[in-house]
């Protein structure tokens, strides 16, 4: 049976398929839970004053756990590096589960974001080792599916499960999810073989990941303290400590936008940030500005994971009628409709129910679109040897940025605030600034197909690799 006619429910596929999807799942879930019960964490464990780092340790350790794997799997496989992140994640619910205070709490998210940045990259490098071109896109679609899935309902049941018995049990019950995909996916993944790569060993990469990390830490603890001066200096130091290590981390010309996978990096980090960091501004909105209830504007949000899923499906069917010779375009047109749907809930004041659904609608088309497709294209472009540094690259792209705009966006509230500028006026100089990243996205979108030398052949210098 040709790659076209398979599914990737096949038996070839079935375990590792469905051991990825719950994988996915279980970090979406735990992810989107931990949003609607921090509150009842930080009141519960009196950490009130700690409340920002629930979410903060989790993105830096999620960093150091993203960009140290991808190395490990280029060298070793994945399946001793699938484990060890297993074995961090559980261990970070069962303390989140059984914290005493806050600290203990917050070490908890530590131990996760590490679990779930290196659990994350094993998955993207097994989607590139085990699965055909003409599957990607669908096993990449099914990723899409099931990352947002939770987001309809994740919150909900977190709510639920935090008031009628405690939100200790949000925890506890993502456990046997984990335990399934690992009986499903491991025998799977201890047969997948990487391409030895040579160079260095690693070690310099290492400690840039660690320098990232402490740069990220000290942007957003400066951001956290604007508009006062020494937030500005923290601020200002930490972006300067970022810009080093990102330089060295990722593939050479990312932040320039150059051709090929430098533009597909940053095409998919900035209209992935921008995604995120709308939704969660455009709930703020409805909510304090439209005066709309929690659950309603819960409610709007999900019928822009409701598209994603059904294009996410959609996209794998288009990727093989066309074997492939559209995604250059579904890309363009996924980070336009992206532009559209952030457009039409950009000017706060005009925005009702009715328009806010149609703009997330359409922006759920978008990433839809952009997100499976920019990644089909990227491990295509990722040449021999390099898919554990491909997945690091897509797996940083995803948390990485979005969590540091989240944050400027942050800030940009609280110094349009102390400028006298009202809530509704804050919020639509964040949505400007998403606008902005998805012009730049949209511009970096043009340049992912790769230049080709006179006999039609890709360049290598289309293809680079992260520096060790």
């Amino acid at each position: 049976m040709s790659a076209n006619h398979q599914s990737i429910f096949s038996p070839r596929y079935f375990a590792l398929s469905i051991g990825i999807i719950l994988s996915v799942m279980a970090v979406g879930f735990e992810g989107l839970s931990v949003t609607t019960i921090a509150p009842s964490i930080a009141g519960d464990l009196n950490g009130l004053s700690l409340f920002g780092w629930i979410f903060s340790t989790y993105l830096l350790a999620q960093i150091i756990g993203t960009l140290v794997v991808g190395r490990i799997i280029d060298k070793r496989g994945p399946a001793a590096p699938f484990t060890y992140a297993l074995l961090l994640f559980i261990a970070g619910l069962v303390a989140a589960a059984t914290a005493g205070d806050m600290y203990i709490m917050i070490g908890s998210r530590a131990l996760q974001g590490l679990g779930a940045g290196a659990m994350m990259t094993c998955v993207y490098t097994a989607i590139s080792l085990s699965y055909p071109d003409e599957l990607r896109a669908k096993i990449l679609g099914a990723f899409g599916t099931a990352y947002v899935l939770p987001s309809m309902l994740g919150p909900y049941v977190a709510g639920l499960i935090a008031d009628q018995w405690s939100w200790r049990f949000v925890f506890w019950g993502i456990l046997p999810a984990l335990v399934v995909s690992a009986v499903l996916s491991l025998p799977a993944f201890r047969k997948l073989k990487v391409q030895q790569t040579g160079g260095a060993s690693g070690s310099s990469s290492t400690w840039m990941a660690l320098l990232l990390t402490m740069g990220t830490g000290l942007f957003l603890v400066g951001l956290s303290m604007l508009p006062s001066m020494m937030g500005f200096v923290f601020a200002l130091i930490g972006l300067v400590g970022m810009i080093l290590p990102l330089r060295q981390l990722l593939p050479k010309g990312t932040l320039t936008l150059r051709r090929g996978m430098p533009a597909i990096l940053a095409t998919r980090g900035l209209f992935f940030a921008a995604y995120a960091s709308t939704q969660n501004f455009l709930v703020l909105a409805l909510i304090e500005v439209k005066g709309i209830i929690p659950s309603q504007a819960g409610l709007i949000v999900a019928s822009a994971a409701l598209s994603w899923c059904i294009i996410s499906y959609l996209q794998g069917r288009w990727d093989a009628a066309d074997q492939g010779r559209g995604r250059h375009m579904r890309i363009i047109l996924g980070v336009f409709l992206l532009a559209v749907g952030i457009a039409i809930v950009f000017w706060i004041p005009v925005v009702s129910v009715a328009v806010a659904v149609m703009g997330q609608i359409i922006a759920g088309v978008g990433i839809g679109l952009a997100h499976p497709v920019s990644g089909v294209v990227a491990f295509s472009q990722a040449g021999e040897g390099g898919a554990g540094q491909t997945s690091a690259n897509l797996q940083f792209a995803d948390s990485f940025t979005p969590g540091v705009v989240i944050g400027i966006g942050g800030s940009i509230l609280v110094v349009c605030q102390a400028a006298g500028m009202s809530l509704q006026s804050g919020l639509i100089v964040a949505m400007g600034f998403h606008l902005l990243l998805i012009v730049i996205s949209l511009t970096a979108s043009t340049r992912i197909s790769q230049q080709t030398s006179r006999n039609g052949d890709p360049k290598k210098e289309g293809v680079p690799v992260i520096v060790h």
